[in-house]
């Protein structure tokens, strides 16, 4: 797995690479070799959306060396937890409307962890940012744009929201910060330097057509994750 010693304003963290979006087993094989830590398939809705099989076979067996993450959007707890233990996901991050209570009972049915996400909007969290980060140990930033639960490769405003996730950070000691939204090999570096999240997030941001990954282009992104705070392997 691979992490950068990153600086932040209180403290130094990891940082670590997931793509996210995999189609195809290929992919995903070259995104691990790249130096990925996390490998995403998606479970709920859009042009990269796979089944239970399909996502079985891009994301291959459970290892030691990556986190396999499926998101999930509109699927119950239940249904959430049956795919978890039917793949042997390491993650299940949740796009849909999570509560704290999902979240519990995934964490507990599972023993797995759980990443809701927070479609943001401007340079403030949501309101229950603080209590669905506090039941999971984690909250996923994600741009909010209507009529889409995330993929949309729109860029937070991650100057304006440093207030915010520090705020956060001082309010549940520990969270790890994943920052989806728009990151690419051009602008990861800033992203970094600006919120010093635990993991990056990305998938259109290293395609060449939707749904399939640019292998320059995922080489570059772990590159530039590295050059900002010299990631170990």
């Amino acid at each position: 797995m691979s992490g950068a010693a990153v600086s932040g304003p209180h403290r130094e963290v990891p940082v670590e690479v997931k793509i996210c979006g995999l189609t195809r087993a290929a992919d995903a094989a070259h995104a691990r070799h790249s130096g990925a830590s996390c490998l995403g398939a998606i479970m709920a809705g859009g042009p990269r959306l796979l089944t239970m099989e399909q996502a079985r076979a891009v994301l291959g067996p459970r290892r030691h060396e990556v986190q396999r993450v499926v998101v999930f959007g509109d699927q119950t707890a239940e249904e959430v937890i049956v795919a978890v233990r039917t793949l042997d996901l390491d993650i299940a991050q949740l796009h849909g409307a999570c509560t704290v209570a999902s979240i519990e009972a995934i964490r507990r049915a599972t023993g797995r962890s759980v990443w809701p996400v927070l479609r943001v909007a401007g340079t403030t969290l949501p309101d229950d940012a603080a209590r669905l980060g506090a039941a999971a140990g984690a909250v996923v930033l994600d741009a909010h744009v209507v009529g889409q639960l995330g993929g949309t490769g729109v860029a937070l405003d991650w100057s304006g929201l440093q207030d915010a996730v520090e705020a956060l950070r001082r309010t549940v000691p520990g969270i790890r910060v994943i920052l989806a939204g728009g990151l690419r090999p051009a602008n990861v570096i800033d992203a970094i330097r600006l919120l010093s999240p635990d993991v990056v997030d990305v998938s259109s941001g290293v395609e060449s057509v939707t749904g399939v990954k640019d292998p320059v282009l995922v080489e570059q992104f772990v590159a530039a994750v590295r050059s900002a705070g010299g990631m170990q392997r």
